[in-house]
C-alpha cells in the first residue's frame, strides 16, 4: 500500500497537468529503507512527448547523488499518461529498475483543469505489475 500525503498528491497532479499535453515525470525521496514518500522533486521530461517520458541522464545522476547525501531513496516515481488510462505501458515496465519504488501514474487524458483525473499507484519488480492501495494522508 501507498501511503502518501494529500499534498503530495496535488503536486505530481499539478505538475502532470501543467506538463500536458506532454508526460511529466519526477521523484519523491523518501529516508531509505522506509518506503514514506516526503520530497517532491520534479523532473524534466527529456524527451518532451506526449506518449513516452525520459529523465534527463544528468539531472537523474545529480539526483542520486543528492538522495545518497541525505539518506534517501526513490520511494515514489511517477509520470502521467495523457492520452490513456494510468496504467503502465509495456515501455514504463522495461523502465522500471527501482524494485522498492512505488509507480505512480496520473492520467490526465480529457480532462482539464477542474476536470477528473485517475490517480494509481503500482509495484514493478522483475516486469511484474501489481496494483496497490492508495492511502491519502492530511
Amino acid at each position: 500500500m501507498l501511503k502518501i500525503s494529500q499534498s503530495l498528491v496535488d503536486q505530481i497532479v499539478e505538475h502532470a497537468r501543467k506538463d500536458h499535453p506532454d508526460e511529466a515525470c519526477g521523484v519523491i525521496a523518501g529516508p531509505v529503507g522506509e518506503g514514506r514518500p516526503e520530497r517532491f522533486i520534479p523532473m524534466l521530461n527529456a524527451a518532451r512527448s506526449p506518449t513516452f517520458y525520459e529523465f534527463d541522464s544528468g539531472d537523474l545522476l545529480k539526483l542520486y547523488r543528492e538522495m545518497d547525501d541525505r539518506d534517501e531513496e526513490p520511494a515514489v516515481i511517477y509520470h502521467s499518461h495523457t492520452a490513456t488510462e494510468a496504467y503502465p505501458s509495456r515501455t514504463d515496465v522495461t523502465y522500471a529498475n527501482e524494485p522498492n519504488a512505488h509507480y505512480v501514474l496520473v492520467s490526465t487524458a480529457d480532462t482539464d483543469d477542474a476536470g477528473p483525473f485517475q490517480f494509481r499507484s503500482y509495484r514493478i519488480v522483475e516486469g511484474e505489475i501489481t496494483e496497490e492501495e492508495v492511502e491519502i494522508t492530511a
